[in-house]
């Protein structure tokens, strides 16, 4: 199961930095095209919106999976080490909470977009592409933490993961 989360998140995080590359290019040439010629990419910052919103999920779970999110263990530094293991795994199950909700509610809100037809204001994008999108992001971390609740709440040492 580590091996599946682990190569899934790799694949997750990889389409996140070929995005944020995607990005980072169409920025330079939209200012280089403001710049030169005064004539900028339309839906330059609609697109980069897009763009970053789906980089920030779709990197959740790698971060995840490495423990690169935020811990502030300055008062469990020097507890027993079973003592920080159940507090990993109540913040992973606490983690895993939040983004069931997170998945669920983008799923739903695509569903609500899609029916209204709503569209971006520049390109006429459909916005409930952007929704979707988020959604295999959050689900993905939340089987991460699952996952690692399940070994820290069983006190067993989350295992290094192979970049």
């Amino acid at each position: 199961m580590l091996t599946f989360l682990r190569i899934t998140a790799q694949l997750f995080a990889l389409v996140a930095g070929l995005c944020a590359s995607a990005v980072a290019f169409l920025t330079v040439a939209s200012i280089a095209g403001r710049s030169f010629w005064s004539s900028p990419i339309q839906g330059d910052i609609e697109l980069t919106q897009f763009g970053i919103a789906l980089c920030i999920s779709l990197c959740l779970p790698w971060c995840q999976l490495h423990g690169g999110n935020i811990i502030v263990d300055f008062f469990t530094v020097r507890a027993a080490r079973r003592t920080q293991r159940l507090l990993d795994g109540v913040g992973a199950v606490l983690l895993s909470a939040m983004m069931a909700l997170l998945a669920w509610r983008t799923a739903v809100g695509a569903e609500s977009v899609m029916q209204s037809n709503e569209t971006s204001m520049i390109l006429g994008l459909p916005m409930w592409i952007v929704y979707a999108v988020l959604a295999p992001g959050f689900a993905l971390t939340l089987a991460i933490a699952l996952f690692q609740a399940w070994h820290h709440l069983r006190n067993r040492a989350w295992p290094e993961v192979a970049a």
